[in-house]
């Protein structure tokens, strides 16, 4: 029997080995193919909007002061066109706020006096404006009220039903202020009670009857603290005896401080 010879191999002697100067070329070999995988990925996913393409450029050459192109929509990101960018008042004065207010209140009140008038009650309100807003002027309360008596007559609620409408319509914040006469007898603290509960009355007749947000009213008693005169004829006892209902502006003090610079100078 012949012996067979010894199997052909390799040993690991015969092996070549990388030298330990050269390992930093495994690490970058696996870099660049997972570099090639990431652009061959985001290559196969691109579309290039054209139109997005373009707002990016105009956002990114305002940014850095390159040019000017338009306003900034900072609630998508991008730059709108002058044309396009519509004013939010940042750019006006107090002057002109003051007069965009005072036509606000002005387009409420002609309102309230069409439904007034519609219904015949147009003489039966006075209006003011002046810092604080419109104020809606239930003036002599024996036509709104019965003497001593905080229930509404049925004058008042007709007033309120035409007027309650108009109210509905803005996000305004309303007060519903009562006031009293001021009498030679003393029955100060009376006269309060009785200037709060018709201003409370009046509250929850435009509240529950007129659909007005409850959130948005309130009501206060001055008694006789605060007279429209000092007079004692029956005619300024009656100017004294009110209801007012005040539809407050809501602009700040700098804007409201104006109005009657604005409202004086128009006929």
């Amino acid at each position: 029997m012949s012996r067979r010879g010894p199997r052909r191999g390799y040993r690991a002697s015969q092996l070549e080995e990388f030298h330990a100067d050269e390992r930093w070329a495994v690490s970058y070999a696996d870099m660049v193919t997972v570099l090639m995988c990431l652009f061959i990925v985001l290559f196969a996913m691109s579309s290039v909007d054209v139109a997005k393409f373009e707002k990016l450029k105009n956002s990114l050459a305002t940014g850095f002061g390159v040019e000017n192109v338009g306003k900034v929509d900072t609630a998508e990101g991008i730059v709108l066109p002058p044309e396009l960018a519509e004013d939010e008042g940042e750019d006006l004065t107090d002057l002109e706020l003051a007069i965009q207010e005072v036509d606000d209140l002005e387009a409420i009140k002609e309102r309230i006096t069409a439904a007034l008038t519609k219904e015949g009650l147009e003489d039966t309100v006075r209006f003011t404006l002046d810092e604080r807003g419109l104020t809606v002027r239930m003036v002599s309360s024996e036509t709104f009220f019965n003497p001593d008596r905080a229930e509404l007559t049925d004058a008042a609620q007709r007033v309120l039903d035409a007027t309650a409408p108009e109210l509905q319509t803005t996000t305004r914040e309303v007060t519903v202020e009562g006031h009293t006469a001021k009498l030679p007898d003393d029955r100060y603290v009376l006269d309060w009670e009785l200037s709060t509960a018709r201003a409370v009355n009046v509250v929850r007749h435009l509240v529950e009857q007129g659909g007005v947000e409850s959130t948005r009213m309130e009501a206060s008693g001055y008694g006789e603290s605060r007279p429209l005169n000092e007079g004692r004829t029956e005619a300024d006892l009656r100017l004294n005896r009110r209801v007012d209902i005040v539809v407050l502006s809501d602009q700040p003090e700098s804007v409201r401080s104006l109005i009657p610079e604005v409202v004086g100078q128009r006929p």
